[in-house]
């Protein structure tokens, strides 16, 4: 069983990944599960777990902001610069659980955010360093691999 500060972080990842469009809300409603499972508890937090996969779609929308401020976590608007850097992060710790492949890591932040977003400019970078690898590029996957997954460690630790 997780603890119960993982539950709540994934619980905010998921949020943050589906306010961005990443995930279904489904998924969101998974991870309300699973924070009630680990021991998080709050009523909007049950109301939102107990949504089914058709409902999920409808209702995750009204209950979600709810249970997260229940909870103190924050669901930051989507187009904001907070909500944008809280799906980076949330995608660089999926791709460090081995969810996402690095090279599919700098693919989904650099067509959500390009070059604009400054927290995940590196990353946007090295996205075009795997385009390159196409024509001859002088660096090997592997070594554009470990710089990926050192930034998605430094977007990950940061807060």
């Amino acid at each position: 069983m997780p603890s119960t500060e993982a539950a709540a972080r994934e619980l905010q990842d998921r949020a943050a990944l589906w306010s961005v469009g990443e995930i279904p809300a489904s998924d969101v409603v998974s991870a309300a599960c699973d924070a009630l499972v680990a021991g998080l508890d709050s009523p909007g937090l049950r109301m939102l777990s107990a949504c089914t996969r058709a409902e999920a779609d409808y209702d995750v929308h009204d209950l979600l902001p709810q249970a997260l401020d229940e909870l103190g976590l924050v669901l930051h608007p989507a187009t904001s610069e907070a909500g944008q850097e809280a799906a980076a992060r949330a995608l660089a710790r999926r791709m460090l659980a081995g969810e996402l492949r690095p090279w599919e890591l700098t693919f989904r932040i650099n067509r959500r955010y390009g070059h604009e977003l400054p927290l995940t400019a590196r990353l946007a970078e090295l996205d075009d360093e795997y385009a390159f690898l196409e024509f001859g590029g002088d660096r090997a996957a592997a070594e554009i691999d470990a710089e990926v997954t050192a930034e998605a460690r430094r977007l990950a630790a940061v807060r």
